[in-house]
């Protein structure tokens, strides 16, 4: 049975990066993109340039506050992992197998503050040997995402 992989947006910026999300959820399978805050949502020109439609077809929720996902969520019984690199994170691989699960992603420019940390079931990080401590935020869900659905792929 496939893992379940739900990416939760909150905060985020740049309806570049939430049209790349949608365009790796299709590719990926994702269940569903939670998209709360100021995130941009579809119908968007821009978020529609760069996910070539694959807003129109990926299952996706907008929420303004971020309590009403993490509500919703834990009514659906889906445990939030953040994605964040913080001393003592376990690595994406080392994430238990759950056959639910969402990802919480960080902001582009600060991650995810402490008090949405404190929520999370843990926190995952993906290994990394360069001098930058992160990477785009589409491109870190792409990563998590194909690492926790790669058995499946």
């Amino acid at each position: 049975m496939p893992r379940e992989v739900h990416l939760v947006a909150h905060g985020l910026r740049s309806r570049e990066n939430v049209g790349a999300l949608f365009r790796m959820a299709d590719a990926f399978g994702v269940a569903k993109l939670w998209l709360s805050g100021y995130t941009p949502a579809p119908p968007d020109e821009k978020i529609h340039k760069t996910a070539l439609g694959a807003e129109t077809w990926v299952p996706f929720a907008c929420f303004l506050s971020i309590d009403e996902v993490f509500a919703a969520l834990g009514r659906e019984g889906i445990p939030c992992f953040a994605l964040e690199r913080i001393p003592g994170t376990r690595s994406i691989k080392e994430c238990p197998p759950l056959p639910r699960l969402a990802l919480l992603l960080g902001t582009e420019t600060t991650g995810i503050p402490p008090s949405l940390l404190e929520r999370c079931a843990g926190t995952l990080q993906i290994p990394q040997v360069g001098r930058k401590e992160s990477l785009n935020v589409a491109m870190a869900a792409a990563v998590a995402t194909w690492e926790l659905r790669r058995a499946e792929l």
